[in-house]
């Protein structure tokens, strides 16, 4: 299993509508980020602040190029950073939790040697995972 290349393939695909936040995060984000709440409403996460409308993508899901490795003959591969990465909701801290929600999913962490044997790849997953999950989602 690579490390994360901050492809963006898993918060382009869970951020129109796929993700939620529990009610303790609602309200810390109203009373510390109101910057982060303004996007909440009715208890749904990334809904335009001017039109209460879903958005079709996170709202603090940042695309940048990285030209600092690539010549002029060389494409440049986009990554993804997360303005909010350390208050993110839950539903993003525990992400993934599953090599098939990986597969499923087609992020670039995964190898062929993790289709071969997906009983390792999930134990590798689970420690790389580790300071992310809570107590109930670690094996």
């Amino acid at each position: 299993m690579k490390e994360c290349n901050q492809c963006g393939k898993c918060c382009i695909h869970y951020s129109n509508g796929g993700l939620s936040a529990t009610q303790t995060e609602i309200d810390w984000w109203e009373a510390s980020r109101p910057d982060i709440f303004q996007y909440v409403h009715n208890g749904e996460i990334w809904v335009d602040p001017a039109s209460g409308k879903p958005l079709q993508r996170c709202p603090f899901l940042e695309r940048v190029t990285n030209n600092e490795t690539s010549s002029p003959n060389q494409n440049t591969q986009e990554k993804y950073t997360c303005s909010i990465y350390h208050d993110r909701p839950d539903d993003c801290r525990h992400y993934p939790t599953h090599i098939d929600e990986m597969v499923r999913d087609e992020c670039e962490m995964i190898e062929v040697k993790d289709l071969l044997d997906p009983k390792i790849a999930q134990k590798k997953l689970d420690r790389l995972m580790v300071d992310s999950r809570p107590a109930y989602l670690k094996s």
